[in-house]
Parts: structure tokens; C-alpha cells; sequence
């Protein structure tokens, strides 16, 4: 308890430092729960994306429903579809009204006469669509036909990208981080020297005068890891609506409280890490002895 004290007394007596400290941390780990849940949001589209076997055709505007009906008989007796759906103008024009409600704006610009017929297209196995999609790229009715590979494809390249990127800034601001609280501890350790020296010729053993000065620096870890969740989780319940919106049909939203509870546990135990090892370094370099 007396080594809590310790600590609580050094945060009071030099607060500027201390915010540095924490906002510097804060920061840190703000970057990383932003990465973190852009790359769980990625990966859950991705696997969303994998589990629909389906295309989607797009239908020429002077194609006459007869022939897309047709043309959907023919697909059906293949024996390759599991189901397939005749998307009018009108119904595409309430898709979309359906989608946009938020927004009169873009429901104001859109009218049926620009938007697309088209066919929604799921196969039995997932194998199948680039056979299906190659005998409905050649009739003379189709537009043009759009493969989940295409979407998958432009995923995994998002999603390495985040990831890539995410591990590279986050390293980078860890390390900055770890850096900052040696400088902010050797500085206190360097100004309290001559009650350090005072400990010791009464006897204080060498971890008794460097535990506050650990804690201190886990005590930075911590608050800046909790700000940091915090902040983003306001960040993502402002962003809902609008990501709800964008994401329609993707079931990733909203994100359960217990993944942000794992999240909260991930971020506490890299603050504690960071801000123990950059204070540990500090001590051990300025208390050798």
C-alpha cells in the first residue's frame, strides 16, 4: 500500500508529465483498436462473401422480360442453381429507396429508368459459378456479371492492407510510446535523486524506491488503454447508423458488447505491457545500483 502511495504522490507532484505521458499512450492504443476492429470488420465481410455461392447479372436496358425469363428457365434446368431471382427496374428502384431512406437526397437523383434489371443467381456449389457465369457473359441480353471472387479478391487485398499498415504504425507508436515513458520516469528518477539517495541510507532495499516508479509507468498503460477504448467505442455507436447503412445485408453490425469487453482486456494488457517496459528500462538504467 505504501508503494501505492509513492506512486500517487509522484503523479501528483508533476501532472503535465503525466498527461504527456497518458496522451501519448492513449493515442498508441486508440490506432489499435481502430486497426483491430477495421480488420475484424474485414474479415467478417470477407467470410460473409464466402459463404454465398451467388452472382449477380445485370440485364441490358432494352431486354424484355419474356427473354429474362427465359433466359432463367434455361439457367434453372442446368441443375446447377439453387435458386435464382428476377430483380426488376421498379423492385430495384425499392431496394435502393429501402437502403437510402436516410438520405432524400440520393433518393431524389435515382429513378427505375436508371437503375438495372438484373438476376441473383446462387449455385449448389460454389465451383459452379464460373461455368454458369460463362454461359450468361454470351447472351445478348446480359450487361454484365458480377462474381463474389471479384469482391473476395478486392477484400483480401483490403484486409492484408489493414493489417500490413496496422502492425507497421501501431510497432511504430509502441515504440514511441516506450520511449516517452523512459524519458518521462528517468526524468522524475534524475529529480527526486537526492531523496532516492536519502531511502537508501536508511535502508530501503533496491525494488522498495523502483516498484513506484514501475507502477507509475503501468498506471500511464492503463489510463491511456481505457481512454483509448472508450473513445472508440463513442467512435463506432456514432458510426452505426451510417455503417448500417452501408453494410446492409452483412451481419456485422452491431458489434456485441462481449467482443468490445475482449477488446477492453486486449488493450488493459498492452498498456500494462508497454508501461511496465518502458519503466522497467528506465529504472534499470537509472537505478543500477
Amino acid at each position: 500500500m505504501g508503494r501505492f502511495k509513492t506512486t500517487w504522490k509522484h503523479l501528483r507532484r508533476s501532472p503535465y508529465q503525466a498527461m504527456a505521458a497518458i496522451f501519448i499512450m492513449f493515442f498508441t492504443f486508440f490506432m489499435a483498436s481502430i486497426f483491430i476492429m477495421l480488420a475484424y470488420g474485414f474479415d467478417r465481410t470477407l467470410n460473409y462473401f464466402e459463404s454465398k455461392p451467388q452472382a449477380t447479372v445485370f440485364l441490358k436496358d432494352d431486354a424484355k422480360e419474356k427473354d429474362i425469363l427465359s433466359l432463367r428457365d434455361k439457367l434453372n434446368e442446368t441443375g446447377k442453381i439453387s435458386t435464382i431471382k428476377y430483380i426488376s427496374k421498379e423492385e430495384a428502384l425499392k431496394i435502393y429507396k429501402e437502403q437510402f431512406k436516410s438520405d432524400p437526397l440520393l433518393l431524389e437523383m435515382v429513378s427505375s429508368s436508371i437503375l438495372p434489371a438484373s438476376l441473383e443467381i446462387s449455385t449448389k456449389d460454389i465451383k459452379d459459378l464460373n461455368s454458369v457465369s460463362e454461359v450468361v457473359s454470351k447472351e445478348p441480353l446480359v450487361e454484365e456479371v458480377v462474381l463474389p471472387k471479384d469482391i473476395i479478391n478486392d477484400l483480401i487485398v483490403w484486409t492484408t492492407s489493414i493489417r500490413t499498415i496496422g502492425i507497421a504504425l501501431v510497432g511504430f507508436l509502441v515504440f514511441e510510446s516506450i520511449l516517452v515513458i523512459m524519458i518521462v520516469i528517468g526524468m522524475k528518477i534524475a529529480v527526486r535523486r537526492q531523496e532516492i539517495e536519502i531511502l537508501r541510507l536508511v535502508g530501503a532495499t533496491s525494488w522498495y524506491i523502483r516498484w513506484p516508479f514501475i507502477f507509475e509507468g503501468i498506471i500511464y498503460g492503463l489510463v491511456g488503454a481505457v481512454l483509448a477504448w472508450g473513445a472508440s467505442y463513442l467512435l463506432l455507436i456514432y458510426a452505426t447508423p451510417f455503417l448500417s447503412t452501408f453494410l446492409a445485408g452483412i451481419p456485422l453490425l452491431p458489434v456485441s458488447y462481449i467482443l468490445m469487453l475482449y477488446l477492453l482486456g486486449a488493450l488493459c494488457a498492452g498498456g500494462v505491457l508497454v508501461g511496465s517496459i518502458g519503466s522497467m528500462v528506465s529504472v534499470w538504467r537509472y537505478l543500477k545500483n
